[in-house]
């Protein structure tokens, strides 16, 4: 008796924690009760649970002993809904035969039913294989039919299938507005956890797909930010699996979140090839090879983009670029014909496409071709109402208007595609444009904003690790101004707030104008050229290691004095870096100038932090030796406390 109680029990938190959404939970205690404990219900609620929280082949024995019970119940409804869910999930894995059982499973059970809500699934089974033949009209009317039994019989999950569905339809078919409406209000009763788990994931991976298919940015990360919060909800924040990894995948690319993306794509790839869908996990590879071909890692995107071609996908147009980092821009163009030759009529894989034509035509001195690619990508930008589109058309236009000799006229399209990349929070892209602004200002002589554009960039790429393009644009840096190197300080006072409110206006004014007075005259002493002074720190130049350090021991000293003389002094931390850089004006700019500058926000109150090749080059006495990563820089950097005392 105790042990049927203990089951029992069991069973009740179970349906207690999948009923409040909590579906790990569910999972974790349904799980090992036997199935002979269980209703048909709760093998349905099990499959539910497990189709994001337990391997997927637990899911489909799950679903199909749930069949098998309602069938024993003689519940032909029930029955047929398990086999309707079964023939999805075999579509998706692209068992047709096994689908094409299960689906005429289901038709036979509900042939003599009254109408009801499984007709309605029975109906967007159908629907979805209408338009799969190309037969859109008739998808239409039998989505439609199934919207309304879904209604009728009050099933959220089924009504937001099917208007996702239909909307899906239309933007594909260029209704863009109406098509994104539906699939909006389908993500929303999704993201509110009103849906079974299998109808959330469902809805969720086919928003993303969309907004993938034609550049939809914006919309892709705002979903995907909402669904992230349905995983934490639902005690599901590792969840993602499939096809949901494989577009969460594409969406953490463009915020620039690298590391993720590499790491939910390889998890998809192994997803799909435990279950043969080899098809899937060539999509898949494709979306490494994007990562690594972003890193500069030419080697490991190619052999992304080999194994996607062995499990027989389309690794375009990830392959195409790829030919254009390895010097061959007309092999790439070749490959990128022959892919937009494939869908002459399919306007939203040839947005996909089109992008990656333009630059390799653009490369390979092919530019009337490259102008027609433009032009009709502009023209998709306008049917999709894309923003993501409307920058890349903005980009290509400048792009060949730069190649054709015309840069001026490439200025404003291209400061367009900045401006709309860093409204969508793409800083790749951003960064990709505003070096390409970059060559076009080098080619009308305006070297200032070319270095400004340049310094952006590079900046932006060195924080996200793309080593080539980070290359790219220091080459460009070097090319159009002599690099010079130096050691550069910056110093910083402490808690000046609080200082301010402890000793009150006056006094502050007073001891700020000693410390300016006091800093400047041993930055003359010791050589230094001041290049800025913002608030209560300095950005100073110097020619040697040796000047530069003895400057800030000799501050730190001074400082110590004055508080010993005089009871108090400011606190002062230093940050001392030894790099190239590159003059402009009275300053410098450059990558060695932000090192500098984070090293000093590493030091402590009353302390010299200086780069450990900086300390070493002047000799000096120095502790604590670590190696930080610095916000804004992809290489961390080994660092030293200096002895002043």
């Amino acid at each position: 008796m105790a042990q049927t109680r203990s089951v029992s029990e069991l069973v009740d938190r179970g349906r207690a924690a999948a009923g409040r959404g909590a579906w790990r939970e569910a999972y974790d205690l349904l799980a090992d009760v036997a199935p002979a404990d269980l209703s048909p219900a709760d093998l349905e609620l099990i499959g539910e649970a497990s189709s994001w929280s337990g391997p997927t082949e637990r899911c489909l024995e799950v679903w199909e002993r749930a069949y098998g019970a309602y069938l024993a119940d003689e519940d032909r409804r029930s029955a047929a809904r398990m086999a309707l869910w079964l023939l999805y999930a075999h579509s998706v894995a692209r068992a047709r035969s096994v689908a094409a059982g299960w689906y005429q499973r289901a038709e036979r059970l509900l042939a003599d039913e009254p109408e009801c809500r499984e007709h309605g699934y029975l109906a967007r089974a159908q629907g979805l294989a209408a338009d799969a033949r190309g037969d859109t009209e008739s998808a239409t009317q039998l989505l439609r039919r199934a919207l309304e039994l879904a209604k009728r019989f009050a099933d959220p999950d089924l009504e937001a299938l099917v208007l996702h569905a239909e909307g899906f339809m239309l933007v594909r078919d260029g209704e863009v507005d109406k098509g994104w409406a539906l699939i909006d209000e389908a993500a929303a009763a999704a993201a509110t956890g009103a849906l079974q788990p299998t109808a959330t994931g469902t809805v969720y991976c086919g928003t993303i797909r969309a907004c993938r298919d034609v550049l939809e940015v914006r919309r892709a990360g705002e979903w995907t930010a909402r669904f992230e919060q349905w995983c934490t909800r639902t005690s599901l924040p590792g969840g993602w699996r499939g096809d949901c990894r494989v577009h969460r995948a594409e969406v953490l690319r463009l915020r620039g979140r690298w590391a993720e993306a590499e790491r939910e794509a390889a998890s998809a790839c192994e997803d799909f090839l435990a279950y043969n869908m080899t098809c899937e996990a060539g999509q898949a590879y494709c979306e490494l090879g994007e990562v690594r071909l972003r890193r500069g890692d030419l080697s490991g995107a190619d052999a992304a983009f080999r194994r996607v071609l062995e499990v027989g996908g389309e690794p375009q147009p990830g392959l195409g670029l790829l030919r254009l980092a390895q010097g061959s821009p007309r092999a790439g163009v070749a490959e990128l014909t022959r892919a937009l030759a494939d869908h002459p009529e399919d306007r939203v894989e040839r947005a996909r496409l089109l992008p990656a034509f333009v630059e390799l035509a653009s490369a390979a001195g092919q530019l009337e071709a490259a102008q027609e690619a433009t032009d009709e990508l502009a023209a998709l930008a306008t049917l999709f109402g894309s923003d993501a589109l409307a920058a890349t058309a903005c980009w290509a236009s400048g792009l060949v208007l730069r190649a054709t000799g015309d840069p001026g006229a490439a200025v404003s399209p291209l400061r367009e595609a900045v401006r709309r990349w860093y409204e969508l929070d793409a800083p790749y892209e951003a960064a990709r444009a505003r070096t390409l602004l970059a060559e076009v200002y080098q080619s009308i002589a305006d070297d200032d904003a070319a270095a400004l554009e340049l310094e952006a960039a590079l900046s932006t790429f060195e924080r996200l690790g793309a080593a080539a393009a980070a290359r790219h644009a220091t080459e460009l840096l070097r090319g159009h101004a002599d690099t010079t190197t130096a050691t550069f300080l910056f110093t910083d006072v402490c808690g000046s707030t609080s200082l301010i409110e402890a000793i009150g206006n006056v006094a502050w004014l007073d001891l700020i104008e000693w410390h300016d007075r006091t800093l400047r005259s041993l930055f003359e002493e010791h050589r230094g050229e001041e290049i800025d002074h913002a608030g209560d720190g300095f950005f100073v130049a110097f020619r040697e290691p040796a000047a530069a350090l003895a400057c800030s021991v000799a501050i730190q000293r001074e400082l110590a004095r004055h508080r010993r003389e005089h009871g108090f002094g400011p606190p002062v931390r230093i940050g001392v870096h030894t790099a190239d850089a590159i003059p402009a004006g009275r300053g410098y700019r450059g990558k060695g100038v932000h090192a500098a500058a984070r090293i000093a926000a590493v030091a402590e109150a009353n302390e010299i932090v200086a780069s450990r090749a900086t300390a070493d080059a002047a000799g000096a006495r120095f502790t604590n030796p670590r190696v930080v990563n610095l916000k804004g820089l992809s290489q961390p950097v080994e660092i030293v406390s200096v002895d002043w005392t």
